[in-house]
This record gives C-alpha cells, sequence and structure tokens, in this order.
C-alpha cells in the first residue's frame, strides 16, 4: 500500500486549494443563501470541472427549485483527513453564519490506517465546528458518508473486503457522531460502489468519481437538504 500512498500525496501536492452570533437565515449576495462546502478530494472534486463538484450540482439543484443560494465556498483538499481539514479550515478562515454547511471527510483516515477513535475525536471537533458555521442551527448541517475507494480500478490488486469493511466502520462512527447531535447524515456508499460495474463513473486517473458519479450524489442529498432550507 506505500505505493499507492505515494501516489496519492502526488495527486494531492498536484491538486489547487468563525462563526458569528448572527442567524444562518441571514443572506447575502443580494438574496443568495450562503453554503459552506468541507471535505476532500471527493469535495474538491479532483479530475472533474468544478461545476461537476458534488456540492455545486446541488447549488444549481436547488436554484432550479428557485432557492436562491450561491456557488458554495469550498474548503477541501485531494489527500486530507480530518486534522488537515481542521488546518485548512483554520487557515482559509470562513466567516460565518452560512445557511447550508456539509461535510464529507474521512476516506483519508481509513486509507493512511489511522484509529477509528482519532476519527471519532477529530470528527467531533469538525461537527461543531460546522454548527458554529451555521450560526448554532443544527438543521442547517448535513454530512455525507464516505464512498469507498475499493471499487475503482486503481485499487486493484489491493485488499478490496478489507477496504469495503474499513470504510463501513468509518462511516459507522460518522452516523453515530451526526446521529447524536441531530445532524442529518446522507449514505452515498453504496451508490459510489456501483461504479465497480460503470466505468463512467470513474475519471481517467481511476481512482476518483466522475462529475455523473457526484451527480447521483447530489440527487440523493437534494431531499434532506430541501427540507433544511424551509
Amino acid at each position: 500500500m506505500k505505493w499507492i500512498y505515494s501516489i496519492l500525496l502526488l495527486i494531492s501536492a498536484c491538486s489547487a486549494q468563525n462563526s458569528s452570533s448572527m442567524t444562518p437565515e441571514t443572506p447575502i449576495n443580494q438574496g443568495e443563501y450562503r453554503y459552506l462546502s468541507l471535505g476532500d478530494s471527493y469535495t474538491i472534486g479532483e479530475r472533474v470541472a468544478e461545476n461537476e463538484r458534488w456540492s455545486v450540482q446541488l447549488s444549481e439543484m436547488l436554484r432550479q427549485e428557485g432557492v436562491k443560494i450561491g456557488t458554495p465556498e469550498i474548503i477541501a483538499r485531494t489527500g486530507w483527513t480530518t486534522a488537515e481539514l481542521a488546518e485548512g479550515i483554520k487557515n482559509k478562515n470562513p466567516k460565518g453564519p452560512y445557511n447550508l454547511v456539509s461535510l464529507l471527510i474521512g476516506v483519508n483516515n481509513q486509507y493512511r490506517g489511522q484509529s477509528l477513535e482519532r476519527y471519532r475525536t477529530e470528527l467531533q471537533d469538525l461537527l461543531q465546528q460546522a454548527i458554529g458555521f451555521a450560526g448554532g442551527n443544527i438543521q442547517r448541517v448535513f454530512m455525507l458518508s464516505t464512498p469507498d475507494w475499493g471499487v475503482t480500478p486503481f485499487a486493484r490488486g489491493s485488499d478490496t473486503k478489507k477496504i469495503a469493511s474499513e470504510i463501513d466502520a468509518f462511516n459507522e462512527v460518522a452516523q453515530q457522531e451526526c446521529e447524536k447531535l441531530g445532524i442529518a447524515f446522507i449514505d452515498i456508499t453504496a451508490l459510489s460502489r456501483t461504479a465497480q460495474n460503470d466505468a463512467s463513473m470513474i475519471t481517467y486517473d481511476q481512482l476518483h468519481f466522475s462529475g455523473k458519479m457526484y451527480r447521483q450524489w447530489a440527487e440523493k442529498a437534494l431531499p434532506t437538504v430541501r427540507r433544511l432550507l424551509k
């Protein structure tokens, strides 16, 4: 697995990327809702166009339904773990409140062999930050589950059953922490696993998911997000 890690770090190196006391309903930019999208390669959209990122596609779907929401502010980078996302947030220093905040993080914790206990602790902090960015409104925060990179061609030769089992374990922790706080948790892992039999769901790097797959994630999240914004 060391060689896979080296390639992931190379991809990462080549890739580009406070809350306040105001209420999260306070819009800016001529009435547009503000959306903060936090994560790793699956949020920044490694190897896809900006308009194919899942959170960007989600925003466009909402606009088509008449919701005045701006393009998401994205804090994400390929290769980031929970700790690195926290550092990225600190460096970016986003200014809340946001009307919507999403989180998708965990695959690199799993990939690097980090413990579930560490993931839980660092995720708890990130979820609290997300709530803060939403002006304290838990109903404006949601999290997507971590997809299964073991179904990609890049994972051939690896123990894909072990990868799937570990991904499920990380997602169980994430779902537990979201449920404790009352944060919506959206499972897109099953969707990611359909890529095993559909090459159009994978980008040319044979590792990351395509805009077509991201659209499915956005469609899965749409009903929940529609409800959160009411």
